[in-house]
């Protein structure tokens, strides 16, 4: 008999363990053991959800944060922390979307952030490797040259310092690309864990290993059954877990992956480094690498570098597993930065692209108006978490902010962008129900190898199997506890991934994604 699976008390979003979090000690905090009353609760314990508390105690506002994981263990953890106005979306969309205006004022929103991260380094004294320094946007082969220019006069045109330039540094060979100037870098778990402590030392409260089960106008209710009544409640929990259809409908939740290596000191300059995106892939949407530099040691840095992106659950189309992705990466890696070693860590994160590429920042669409949520962090999660804290802070007092109408989740960008989002939207669907095993009872629970999950089938009903390495079968049910689609397995981080909307389980149901926010039901049989 399958039953709901308890959530463990640790855990990052994943098997693979990134440099982050294993270059710290884990944020962890007291679990709720009692009722409480509050101004404001906030759900999620990543960049958006700590900044937003520390912005609101501040103000001078009693909050009290709840994070089921411990802070940092989602997707802040799994970033390649970019500081950024080179966005990953083209400025000339966004201008074509949103005018000259608008475009302008997301620039500056941006700009702003990075600003503010660094004033609160400075103001809090905090050793998180905050660094400024340029950022460099070279051609991918499949993209056309054209692409370059307008993307800086748009760039330009919206306030951002940018020029054409003929060579790219520290890339052999890249003759064309844009240099973005004062983007900057930074350690995100060091830096949230600062705000951490300024929100304790300052009245706030937080508590880790705590799952919301509950969210509404009134607070929320934990599994355990612990209330926080508060007058205001915040969801930022990388994809809403209170909101059942309206912003799944409007954004899609991809895949990205990352290696990092060691390279020796002094071989590369101190900047970020973007390509274009690979349009032979996905001419709509074009997967692009990111790539950065860590301090490591004394002699050697690490090599971050990212991309790889695929749809959520649906690797298979392009015939690419995901575990196979970090391979293909490391060869793009060796050719453009040769100098690197082989890497040390890999690890996979999970993006949220929305409809017309910025966040949803504000009251939650169709929900009462004390309720607000972050989502959609289009690849900028850093920035655009940055941003929710002083947006929120300002809606939740009261004050008047520039950028309310701007990242309001309630807006539709149906004729200007749905074009694109609805081709990636329905082509997504489509190829879930390719994907779909057509006789699931084919295979047998004999047929798993260790470490290996699959879809079954048993008196009419499917079920995710997964065999660890101690030959024990993982039994999961089969159908996300969102909307019901089917899960996949995902060998590489040995999760179940939801290719609807974006869950994500562990091999035994904990919900490690929403918006899923009950976890599958779970059976173990031991060996």
């Amino acid at each position: 008999m399958l039953t709901p699976n308890p959530s463990s008390e640790k855990f990052t979003a994943g098997t693979h363990i990134p440099f982050w979090i294993n270059s710290v000690e884990p944020l962890s905090f007291s679990k709720l053991s009692l009722d409480r009353e509050v101004d404001v609760v906030i759900i999620g314990g990543g960049i958006a959800g700590v900044t937003i508390a520390y912005c609101l105690t501040k103000a001078g506002k009693n909050i009290a944060l709840v994070e089921d994981g411990f802070i940092g263990s989602g997707e802040t953890g799994r970033t390649t922390a970019h500081l950024v106005t080179a966005l990953d979306d083209r400025y000339y969309d966004i201008e074509r979307m949103f005018g000259k205006e608008k475009t302008r004022l997301v620039a500056q929103s941006h700009a702003d952030a990075i600003d503010f991260i660094e004033d609160t380094v400075k103001k809090l004294n905090i050793d998180c490797d905050f660094k400024r320094l340029d950022g460099y946007l070279f051609l991918h082969p499949s993209d056309e040259v054209s692409t370059l220019q307008k993307e800086a006069d748009a760039a330009a045109s919206a306030g951002i310092d940018v020029n054409l330039i003929d060579e790219v540094p520290g890339i052999k060979n890249i003759y064309q690309g844009i240099r973005f100037s004062n983007q900057a870098e930074f350690h995100p778990l060091k830096y949230i864990k600062a705000l951490c402590e300024y929100i304790e030392k300052n009245g706030g409260s937080i508590y880790t290993s705590t799952h919301a089960k509950e969210i509404n106008e009134k607070g929320i209710v934990t599994d355990e059954g612990y209330k926080i009544k508060a007058d205001h409640i915040v969801v930022a929990t990388n994809t809403p877990v209170n909101n059942k259809y309206a912003m799944h409908l409007k954004q899609y939740a991809y895949r990205t992956y990352v290696i990092a290596s060691k390279i020796k000191k002094g071989i590369l300059p101190d900047a970020l480094w973007w390509d274009t995106g690979d349009y032979s892939v996905n001419s709509s949407i074009p997967p692009y690498h990111y790539v950065r530099k860590q301090k490591l040691n004394d002699e050697h840095d690490l090599l971050i570098v990212g991309g790889e992106d695929h749809a959520t659950g649906l690797s298979e189309i392009e015939k690419i597993s995901e575990e196979e992705r970090y391979a293909v990466l490391e060869k793009w890696m060796k050719e453009y930065f040769p100098d690197a070693g082989k890497p040390i860590y890999k690890w996979s994160g999970q993006v949220m692209e929305p409809m017309d590429s910025l966040a949803y920042i504000g009251r939650n669409p169709f929900d009462k108006d004390n309720i607000y949520i972050v989502t959609g962090d289009s690849g900028n999660g850093m920035t655009h978490g940055t941003i929710a804290g002083g947006l929120i802070t300002d809606l939740i007092t009261c004050k008047e902010n520039k950028l309310e109408k701007i990242y309001d989740p309630s807006r539709i960008k149906i004729f200007t962008a749905g074009k694109v989002f609805l081709k990636e939207f329905v082509g997504g669907l489509i190829n879930y129900m390719k994907l779909q095993p057509k006789h699931p009872d084919r295979k047998h629970i004999n047929d798993l190898k260790k470490n290996e999950g699959d879809i079954l089938e048993a008196d009419g009903k499917k079920y995710g199997a997964y065999r660890d390495k101690d030959d024990n079968i993982h039994f999961v049910s089969a159908e996300c506890t969102h909307l019901q689609c089917i899960i996949k397995w995902n060998n590489d981080e040995k999760t179940w991934d939801c290719p609807c909307h974006g869950s994500r389980f562990s091999y035994d149901g904990k919900v490690m994604n929403g918006p899923a926010n009950k976890p599958l039901l779970y059976h173990k049989m031991k060996n």
